[in-house]
């Protein structure tokens, strides 16, 4: 199995073109785990993720990817210790399930190495994990969205890295499709790897992550086990919303109950 990855952040200052969206954050990623990014939109998630994955060049501070700035790292050792699903990724028009997952071995490929019975051997087992393999060799553009997302991280698996990172993998599914990938991932997790996902679903976060970063304004509110830092204030302080939170009878987990507009008005 892969082997553990550290990453964290100190003091991580993000943004674009002069804009700055993250200020003076520190995280640790914690190992074996499943993290979920909350806040509400445009608060920096998916910018946080973007410096993490080292797509975006910090402001100021620095990402620690096994203890080196991940900056100083060339793309092909970051890429096979890190998997990265974007959002909204598009694959090439005509491409099959298999062609596309196979992508996920470039950072395993050299000059002088190319495809091999271990790349074979990775793409048929992440297209099996996924539950796609019956799926190989129709083209992605066909699929369902549930289908697709499942493909994508197919691809992820692909590199074979012990850390993977995904932006919203659930936006835009309907609520079987969501389960149905946030079950994957829980799977995945199981198995060995550590997952980080930015999530707008605040209770499925409660149900599938084992630890919760809050942010809003592009600062991080909160960390912690879901039942630990998941309250009413903490809701109110991150959305702006009054809420009751209870246990969920089914998972144990906290569940968010937002006030209706009427009781909102009192």
């Amino acid at each position: 199995m892969t082997r553990m990855t550290d990453l964290r952040a100190a003091g991580l200052g993000l943004g674009y073109e002069g804009r700055t969206v993250v200020t003076g954050l520190d995280l640790a990623v914690a190992p074996g785990r499943i993290t979920a990014i909350v806040g509400p939109n445009a608060c920096g998630k998916s910018t946080l993720l973007r410096g993490l994955a080292r797509l975006l060049r910090p402001a100021a501070g620095t990402v620690l990817l096994d203890g080196a700035d991940i900056h100083r790292l060339s793309t092909r050792e970051v890429a096979a210790r890190i998997g990265v699903l974007p959002q909204q990724p598009i694959a090439p028009d005509g491409i099959s399930v298999g062609d596309l997952v196979a992508r996920g071995r470039h950072p395993h490929q050299r000059w002088l190495r190319q495809w091999s019975a271990d790349d074979e051997k990775a793409v048929a087992a992440a297209l099996a994990a996924t539950g796609v393999a019956d799926l190989e060799h129709r083209p992605v553009d066909e699929l369902s969205g549930g289908q697709r997302q499942r493909v994508w991280i197919a691809l992820v698996l692909a590199q074979e890295t012990g850390l993977l990172l995904l932006d919203e993998p659930t936006t835009f599914l309907d609520l079987a499709h969501q389960l149905e990938v946030l079950d994957l991932l829980a799977d995945l997790n199981t198995a060995g790897r550590t997952v980080v996902a930015v999530l707008h679903d605040l209770n499925m976060a409660c149900r599938y992550a084992h630890e919760i970063v809050a942010m809003r304004d592009g600062a991080l509110l909160a960390q912690g086990p879901p039942a630990e830092i998941v309250d009413a204030a903490l809701v109110d302080k991150v959305f702006g919303v009054r809420a009751r939170v209870i246990t969920d009878p089914t998972t144990g987990t906290p569940l968010v109950l937002p006030e209706p507009r009427s009781r909102r008005r009192s």
